[in-house]
């Protein structure tokens, strides 16, 4: 099983949307900063997060993105499966045969794994990850950062 970059590009973004959008919408430029992800990237993430309804796109200065719904009910699960990620590990995919006579021996096993880690994800929200005391010490050092980064770039500006 493999869960790829875009899926879990995707739920770090929206946990800082979810993080952050108390101050107002969160512009794509400010997760790129504070996540290490590629701006071209986030966007074509949020257009898929936006056709799911997960985010609405606030425009205009001061614009950015904002949850569509409350972060409790916003679920993991949700999130990966709007970018079109999936966290099936069966060989096959479920699209075709796993082998020249069929399934394989092991199909159900990973089939089985498949559907309890969707269940897993589907069961975690934002908003019990916004809770999580990792997540809250993580994110209190990223905004550390970025604000000495702005300040930085403030006193090379007048300097």
């Amino acid at each position: 099983m493999k869960l790829t970059s875009k899926g879990r590009y995707a739920v770090t973004a929206m946990l800082d949307v979810a993080l952050h959008q108390a101050l107002g919408p969160v512009c794509l430029a400010d997760i790129s900063q504070r996540q290490h992800i590629s701006l071209s990237y986030l966007e074509q993430l949020f257009s898929k997060l936006r056709k799911a309804e997960l985010v609405r796109s606030i425009r205009g200065p001061g614009g950015g993105y904002q949850l569509a719904k409350d972060a409790l009910d916003i679920s993991i699960g949700a999130v990966i499966a709007a970018v079109n990620d999936s966290v099936l590990a069966t060989k096959c995919k479920g699209e075709k045969p796993c082998s020249p006579g069929g399934r394989c021996l092991t199909h159900s096993l990973w089939n089985d794994f498949s559907q309890k880690m969707q269940q897993f994800l589907d069961s975690v929200t934002l908003g019990e990850l916004m809770e999580n005391a990792d997540v809250k010490e993580i994110s209190n050092k990223q905004n550390m950062v970025q604000e000495l980064q702005s300040d930085i770039l403030h006193i090379n500006q007048l300097g």
